[in-house]
């Protein structure tokens, strides 16, 4: 069975500044789940929010701070997975700022983040949007000023992302993908900046494709599924043919969401 098309841009992604509020600072740890590494953002204009700092290494953070120019207000995570969140308390000790998020667990000196909060960066509001589903805890972040949306992974720079099975559910997922369209739509966005990957322009668009890669990927999984006589390991065998090995694990993980959206009644 063939593969879908990819979504986004094949070039090579540097990070740097975006718009004059909106610099990535990109993280030294590519890989094939984590594209050109990953991306950690500095909004603002002084005191600045940082959104995932990404790996805990000094050289990276050391760059972040750089880029902040040592005013870091805010450390924001997008969700809890290491790749975004495991630099947080080595910035939170180098600059003092608390780290914020939706799980408990990784909120360190300060207030948690929930859906309909609005976070201060400088003069530049950060609006906390609810984005479920890659994992339980994803949020993603609007700066509106600048047209922009922060999606952490629920929409990356290139491909899609993977439902992180059994924290990450697709209808949760499908719903935020939906929300976030609606959100794109109403409020004017103009781009969305990913945790991974280049900026995506047309952010009803981008989403449109992703919607549609997922209908369409449930719809292989689901001739092959076989009413439950399939086993995960047997659909990624026949739906993800062309994947590199490296990846399977993560084919499997979106694989075992599908089967159980399947298995509810989706």
């Amino acid at each position: 069975m063939s593969g879908l098309p990819l979504i986004g841009s094949t070039d090579p992604w540097s990070g740097g500044e975006v718009t004059a509020r909106l610099r990535c600072v990109l993280a030294p740890n590519p890989s094939p789940m984590t594209l050109d590494g990953t991306n950690t953002w500095v909004v603002g204009t002084g005191p600045y929010a940082v959104i995932d700092p990404g790996p805990d290494d000094a050289g990276h953070l050391a760059a972040v701070v750089a880029a902040a120019h040592g005013q870091i207000a805010q450390i924001l995570l997008t969700h809890g997975h290491l790749d975004h969140s495991e630099g947080a308390r080595a910035l939170h000790d180098l600059s003092g700022a608390p780290v914020r998020a939706l799980d408990p667990d990784h909120v360190l000196g300060g207030e948690g983040l929930i859906a309909g909060m609005v976070v201060a960066a400088g003069d530049v509001e950060v609006h906390v949007l609810a984005t479920p589903g890659h994992t339980s805890d994803c949020l993603s972040f609007h700066v509106s000023d600048d047209g922009a949306i922060l999606t952490g992974d629920t929409v990356l720079g290139r491909g899609t992302t993977v439902v992180a099975w059994p924290d990450g559910h697709l209808g949760d997922y499908l719903r935020s993908l939906h929300d976030l369209r609606r959100h794109a739509a109403e409020s004017g966005a103009t781009r969305l900046l990913p945790g991974h990957g280049p900026v995506l322009a047309d952010p009803v668009n981008v989403i449109d494709a992703y919607l549609e890669h997922r209908r369409a990927r449930l719809d292989q999984v689901r001739a092959v599924w076989d009413g439950g006589r399939r086993t995960p390991e047997d659909i990624v065998d026949e739906v993800y043919v062309d994947i590199a090995d490296n990846v399977r694990a993560a084919a499997l993980l979106s694989t075992r969401a599908q089967v159980a959206y399947l298995e509810s009644g989706g």
